[in-house]
């Protein structure tokens, strides 16, 4: 990157794979990923996409927001995902404030409610590393895994 586009993106707060993270808390950033993913499965989707987060924060030694980032990892964050220009309204949904009580106790959820899974799809789409693999849940319309 040279200069002006530098300059160009850290006005806008866009950086590739990580779609104005830099302009939020952590926990926002765990917010609006639960939102992103799950807004449509009600709280009890919510809490299973929580609990992966935090299964995967526990696994990788990260932090659940730089779980959240990382790249390819939700697809919300992906560079040419169709929701990343409302990222940030998703905190003004009615769900957020559900959202950010997740978001706040993150590592105190219930994962075994997941069978202590690290991944998961919705139903419409079928991700490589899914092929031959059974989930350990199905809650609304998102297939829980227990990878590796």
């Amino acid at each position: 990157m040279n200069l002006k586009t530098i300059i160009f993106v850290g006005i806008l707060g866009i950086l590739p794979g990580k779609a104005c993270a830099a302009n939020h808390t952590p926990e926002e950033i765990v917010a609006i990923t639960i939102l992103a993913e799950a807004r449509g499965e009600g709280e009890q989707g919510m809490y299973a996409v929580a609990c992966v987060i935090a299964q995967r924060s526990i696994e990788r030694k990260l932090a659940p927001d730089k779980v959240c980032t990382q790249k390819w990892q939700f697809s919300c964050w992906n560079p040419n995902d169709p929701q990343k220009s409302k990222l940030r309204r998703l905190l003004s949904v009615s769900q957020a404030k559900y959202a950010k009580r997740l978001a706040l106790n993150i590592m105190n959820l219930d994962r075994s409610i997941v069978g202590f899974a690290n991944h998961y799809h919705t139903h419409r789409v079928k991700p490589y590393w899914s092929k031959g693999k059974t989930p350990v849940k199905v809650i609304g319309n998102h297939r829980f895994f227990k990878l590796k």
